[in-house]
This record gives structure tokens, sequence and C-alpha cells, in this order.
């Protein structure tokens, strides 16, 4: 597979994380957020998911790794912040985090 079937695949995951996401997201935010804003959010989440090391953590005896999902608003919120996107409800933005782990938990789940 080359580099640009690479990002063709990738491409076509962020848009099913960011259905996933607008399906999973309350009745009164569905509209709230524009695609651009919510791909926007995705991205931040890969880049916390990066730096923050948690993509090498040992899982625990279950196989499970913590996730402070707190930690991941507050990163989003921040990043927004200093890249002059605006200014975001944590509870709001707490739902986007939610739903991304819930569709990455459902792919695991397509696997076993």
């Amino acid at each position: 597979m080359g580099l640009e079937d690479d990002f063709l695949k990738d491409d076509l995951d962020d848009e099913k994380t960011i259905e996933y996401i607008k399906n999973y997201l309350p009745q009164e935010l569905k509209e709230k957020y524009s695609e651009d804003e919510l791909y926007y959010f995705l991205d931040l989440i890969d880049e916390y998911y990066s730096e923050s090391g948690i993509l090498d953590a040992k899982p625990d005896e279950d196989g499970c790794i913590e996730v402070d999902l707190g930690q991941i608003v507050d990163y989003i919120i921040k990043e927004a912040h200093k890249d002059e996107m605006g200014e975001y409800d944590p509870e709001e933005i707490l739902f986007v985090v939610q739903g991304e782990l819930e569709y990455t938990e459902s792919l695991d789940d397509d696997e076993e």
C-alpha cells in the first residue's frame, strides 16, 4: 500500500469517526459544531495521544490503559484558545472526546 493509499485510508477513518461523534452528541450539540471544528478536535485528540505518551503506556492485567478524559478536554480547550479557534465549554467538549473513545472501542470490539 502506497503513501497515497495510507492518506486515503486515514481520511476515510476520520470521516467515519466524525460521523460517529455527530451521532453520539446530544441533540442540542449536533448542529452546534461544524465538521471543520470536529475535525480540529479530532486532530487535537490525536495530538494529545501522541504527545502524552499514552500510546506507549503498558496495559494493565485486563489489557486496559487508563485514559483521563478530563486531561484530553483540558488539552483541547487550551490548544483551541492558543490557536484562536474560540472558547469551548468543557462539558460539551467532553461529549466529543467520549464519542471518539466510544468509536475507537467499537473498532476494538469488532476485531475480537
